[in-house]
C-alpha cells in the first residue's frame, strides 16, 4: 500500500514512516519541513491547511490512503486549533474524494473525551467531552470524517492517541501509554481492517492500569502487545498525580488551560 502521511517530520510520524516501510507499505511524506535524515521516499514540503497545495500532492502521486498526523500538539486560541485540525483534515479528504482515495487515518486524541470523569472504564460510545480548543478541534475533525464516510463512502478510523512515549513517565501514563511499537500495529490494523465505514478506536497499549476499552481497536485488528506495567517501578509519585487522575484528560483538563476562545491582544 502507498501511504501518504502527514506530519510525518513529526513525533508520531519519525517512528510510523520507518514502521510502516518495515511492513512492506510505501511511505509518501508530507510535512512543513524538509525530511529527517534516513528518510528516502517522496517528500512535501506543504502545509495541510493549504488545499490547493494538498490537491497538487495528490495530482502528482499514487496514493492508496491517507495517514494524518500533522497538526500543533498543543493548546491554542480556538481559531487556530480548527484550522491545525478541522481545516487540514477536511482539505485531504476532498482531494481524497477528487482522487477516488478510500482510506483515512487520523490521529485523534484522548483529549476529544478529556473532560470525562475518570470512573468506569471508558468505551468508544462515550460522548465527546473535549477538555481544551485542541480536544475541540479533535472532536470536530472526526465530525468531518463521519460526514465523509456518510457522503462519500470513505473508510476512515479516528485513533484517540493516548500518551505516545518511548516509556511513561507518569503515574497517569501508566494507564493511557501507547508505545512505539503499538503505534505502528494500530495504525497498520487502521489501514487495512476491511471496509470499517466509520470506526473509532483508542490508541493504547494494553496497559494493566488501562482507562480505555480495547474492544473497538481489537474488532478492527488492532492487538495491542505492551504494557505499561513493566515501568511501574521506575516512576515516583508526585503531588499532581490525583488531580491528573480525576479526568480522562488529565493536566489538560485542569484550570491550567482555562482561556478564552479567541485571542484579542
Amino acid at each position: 500500500m502507498r501511504v501518504l502521511v502527514t506530519g510525518a517530520a513529526g513525533s508520531i510520524g519519525r517512528v510510523l514512516a520507518p514502521g510502516l516501510v518495515d511492513r512492506g507499505h510505501e511511505v509518501v511524506g508530507l510535512d512543513r519541513v524538509p525530511a529527517p535524515d534516513g528518510f528516502d521516499g517522496s517528500w512535501h514540503v506543504v502545509d495541510a491547511a493549504d488545499p490547493d497545495a494538498v490537491a497538487a500532492v495528490f495530482a502528482e502521486e499514487r496514493i492508496d490512503a491517507v495517514v494524518h498526523l500533522a497538526g500543533y500538539p498543543g493548546e491554542g486560541s480556538l481559531p487556530e486549533s480548527l484550522t491545525s485540525h478541522v481545516v487540514t483534515t477536511a482539505a485531504l479528504l476532498d482531494a481524497m474524494v477528487e482522487h477516488d482515495v478510500r482510506r483515512f487515518v487520523y490521529a485523534s486524541s484522548n483529549h476529544a473525551v478529556g473532560r470525562t470523569p475518570r470512573t468506569d472504564l471508558l468505551t468508544t460510545s462515550t460522548r465527546p467531552r473535549p477538555d481544551t480548543f485542541y480536544g475541540v478541534g479533535k472532536v470536530a475533525a472526526e465530525a468531518v470524517m463521519s460526514l465523509y464516510a456518510d457522503r462519500y463512502g470513505l473508510d476512515v478510523v479516528a485513533c484517540r492517541i493516548g500518551s505516545f512515549l518511548p516509556e511513561p513517565e507518569t503515574f497517569r501514563q501508566l494507564s493511557t501509554w501507547l508505545s512505539h511499537d503499538d503505534c505502528v500495529r494500530m495504525v497498520e490494523a487502521s489501514l487495512t481492517t476491511p471496509a470499517p465505514g466509520f470506526a473509532v478506536l483508542y490508541g493504547v497499549s494494553a496497559n494493566t492500569r488501562g482507562w480505555w476499552d480495547l474492544d473497538a481497536g481489537r474488532a478492527l485488528g488492532y492487538d495491542p502487545q505492551d504494557d505499561a506495567e513493566e515501568f511501574a517501578d521506575r516512576i515516583a509519585r508526585r503531588e499532581a498525580d490525583e488531580a491528573e487522575a480525576a479526568h480522562v484528560g488529565g493536566p489538560f483538563a485542569t484550570e491550567e488551560f482555562y482561556r478564552p476562545a479567541l485571542d484579542r491582544s
